[in-house]
């Protein structure tokens, strides 16, 4: 089963839209590891990250920590993370195609009906609930650029809308 979380409710079929990472319209959804990404407002800024196969231990300890994952935000998002009522549409996995392993990111280049939905009105507890440790930064710029260096997993989003650096 693959994911898409919206703020938008009552999607029952998820069309085909331009993206600027396909040449293609397509419907993005995302693998059940990484929904902890998408457990914010779309527009938030964020750069996560977790172990992957070839993560080295230093970085495992430096940035991880005893955590699974992390998902940070800045601190001026925190207001609209904790009141965004968030709706975790099911997706059926058969027209999907896998583009990005390590940030779990599947599309599909057709229609794609909804198997159903999980109202999320607790963003915050849902995220700790999948293992990731949510961290509040000033700006996630030092960060981005740390984990970019490291040998980590990540995926960072939207980061068009976080504040300069």
């Amino acid at each position: 089963m693959l994911f898409h979380v919206s703020e938008e409710a009552g999607i029952e079929r998820f069309e085909p839209r331009p993206s600027s990472l396909v040449a293609e319209p397509v419907v993005w959804a995302i693998d059940a590891d990484r929904l902890r990404n998408y457990l914010v407002p779309r527009d938030c800024p964020r750069v996560t990250c977790y172990a992957g196969r070839d993560s080295t231990p230093a970085d495992i300890e430096r940035y991880l920590g005893a955590s699974a994952a992390v998902v940070a935000i800045e601190r001026a998002w925190w207001t609209r993370v904790r009141d965004c009522r968030l709706y975790c549409y099911r997706l059926p996995d058969e027209t999907f195609e896998c583009l990005d392993e390590g940030a779990g990111y599947f599309v599909s280049r057709v229609p794609v009906g909804v198997r159903g939905v999980e109202v999320v009105a607790d963003a915050i507890g849902a995220l700790l609930g999948r293992c990731a440790e949510l961290r509040l930064l000033p700006t996630l710029w030092p960060l981005r650029d740390a984990i970019v260096r490291s040998s980590l997993q990540y995926s960072m989003i939207r980061l068009r809308n976080a504040a300069p650096p």
